[in-house]
Parts: C-alpha cells; sequence; structure tokens
C-alpha cells in the first residue's frame, strides 16, 4: 500500500541521467604527456550549439584521433579514459542541426552511463573554453594547458580553472500528498516543473533554497533536505536538489515576470502524467526524463 511522502524519507527514484560517468577524469591523467594520450585517442565532435552525432542505436559517434594528426589540436580538450582508451572533445564548426545531430536535453536519456558522462564534460568544458579567451585580471590571451583543463594567462601566467554556477532545485510538498509547482512565461503550454535558482555570494545552500521559494512564489521553505545533484552545461551548472515543505494554506505569489503560475498539484496527477509516455496529461506537462527535476518528482510521487 502506498503511504504519503513523509519529509525524512523520500529520495531521487534514481540517479540523475546526466550524473552518470564512467570514465578516470583524475587529476593526474592530465599531466600525462598529450601525444601518449593521444595515440589511443577517440574524437567526441561537438558543435557550437552543443550538438553532437548520435547513432540509431542511442550510442556516441566518436572520429580515430588519428585523423586529426599526430598530436591532439591546439583546442581539443581531453574527458577521460577507460579500458585503454582515451576520450577527447573538438569544437566543430560544422552546423549539427542540419545533419540531424542531438544536444543533450534530447540524446540525454538515450545514453549509457559512459556517454552520458561524457558528453555531459565535453559541452560543459567547451563551453568554458569558449568564454574565459581572456585573462580577467590583465586582459590578456588565455592558452589551453593541462590537456584542455587549464588556461594560463599569456601576460601574468595566473591559470583560471573551468568554473561551475552551484543552483538549487528544490522540490515543495505540503508533507503528505501535494507538491508545489510553477511555471515560467517561456516554456511550453502547461509545463511545470519544481523551484529552482542560482546560489548567490555569501548564501549557505539551505538558505538558497528558503529565498528562492519565497522569492519565486512567496511561501516559507521549511524542513530543508539534500536529495542529490546533476551537471547541467547550459552553459556551467551544478544543480543542486533538495526536498521541503510548506503550508498549502499560505497564498502563493507568483515572482512578477518571472512566474507566470504557480499551484499545488496532487500526487495522484504526477503519478497519472510520469505514466504517460510524454509525461503530459491534459492542464499539466512534465519536465523531461533528463533533468533532475524529473527524478525528483518521480521520487516523491512514488515513494513507498
Amino acid at each position: 500500500m502506498t503511504r504519503a511522502p513523509c519529509p525524512a524519507e523520500f529520495q531521487l527514484d534514481s540517479a540523475p541521467l546526466l550524473s552518470r560517468s564512467t570514465v578516470d577524469r583524475t587529476e593526474v591523467l592530465r599531466d600525462v604527456p598529450v601525444a601518449e594520450l593521444w595515440a589511443s585517442g577517440r574524437v567526441l565532435l561537438v558543435d557550437a550549439k552543443g550538438r553532437t552525432r548520435v547513432d540509431d542505436e542511442g550510442r556516441l559517434v566518436y572520429e580515430a584521433a588519428e585523423a586529426f594528426g599526430e598530436q591532439p589540436p591546439p583546442h581539443a580538450v581531453l574527458l577521460g579514459r577507460e579500458h585503454g582508451v582515451t576520450y577527447w572533445a573538438l569544437r566543430t564548426e560544422r552546423d549539427g542541426a542540419q545533419e540531424g545531430w542531438r544536444d543533450l536535453r534530447v540524446a540525454g536519456g538515450l545514453l549509457d552511463d559512459t556517454d552520458a558522462g561524457l558528453l555531459t564534460t565535453a559541452v560543459g568544458l567547451l563551453n568554458w573554453h569558449d568564454h574565459s579567451r581572456y585573462c580577467a585580471v590583465c586582459g590578456a590571451a588565455t592558452n589551453r594547458v593541462k590537456a584542455g583543463w587549464t588556461r594560463r594567462c599569456s601576460g601574468c601566467d595566473r591559470e583560471e580553472y573551468p568554473r561551475t554556477d552551484p543552483a538549487v532545485i528544490c522540490l515543495v510538498h505540503d508533507g503528505a500528498d501535494r507538491v508545489l509547482l510553477a511555471r515560467q512565461p517561456q516554456w511550453p503550454p502547461e509545463r511545470y516543473s519544481v523551484i529552482a535558482g542560482f546560489v548567490e555570494v555569501g548564501e549557505s545552500l539551505e538558505a538558497c533554497v528558503r529565498r528562492e521559494v519565497a522569492e519565486e512564489v512567496g511561501v516559507a521553505a521549511d524542513q530543508v533536505r539534500y536529495l542529490g545533484s546533476q551537471p547541467w552545461p547550459f552553459p556551467r551548472s551544478l544543480m543542486l536538489g533538495f526536498a521541503a515543505v510548506a503550508d498549502p494554506a499560505e497564498p502563493l505569489r507568483p515572482a512578477d515576470g518571472e512566474i507566470e503560475d504557480a499551484r499545488w498539484v496532487s500526487r495522484a496527477d504526477v503519478q497519472a502524467a510520469m505514466n504517460t509516455e510524454d509525461g503530459i496529461i491534459p492542464g499539466l506537462r512534465l519536465p523531461p526524463s533528463v533533468s533532475i527535476a524529473h527524478r525528483m518528482l518521480k521520487g516523491w510521487a512514488f515513494w513507498t
């Protein structure tokens, strides 16, 4: 018999899809001579929109590293190594949309653990390089070093490392059978999800949860606890999942211009949407399975 979810018990239904990874990506690997790593390499081409080739079986399509020369091109980045094979990523000028390439939002749920981790890392790392070409201190050009995991300033020799912007995402429920969902104006019609926002300077994760919930929907969040995390390289976020409890008797006050609508949704409706192929029932369209929001909602809805 299914019980109402308890704030201290329900968890993610499974690991978020973009949190999966199997390759060795330890720092010591980045100090190995790149020619040695390149010799056994396979290369993932990623276009400017984060799209890459995925075959009919849902596997990433890699190129042999030797096809690009005996040494890695200056803009190549190392993704990791597994079973003696090293994986690299290269930004390509090809337009993947014209060739049917897919991005993480579309392909993330199709990929196995290895491919999911490699593409997530590739998209995030290449995005960082695209936006870190000049030193923030002296303005001189920066160059890739340590197999693409560091940029060194050509002027002041300062080193910079890939940035990740922490963001909280919180499933707010009433301690029983209702969950608080909201929608942003730019989302598809009837798309609702849980509350999310970026962590500010000097702010703890728990404090960020309480602030974001109050700012976006106007209620007080209590019993905040951690659920799990997922990289979200659009362009470089880390989504930190939480659960919290709020009083459904409090009036909802959606943030003007940011939240178009907010409402309490029954667990039965969330279950009904989850049980459809596309996560949609009349009046409710849930987040796609590739998102941590989906895993949070599924864990809450089917907790026993």
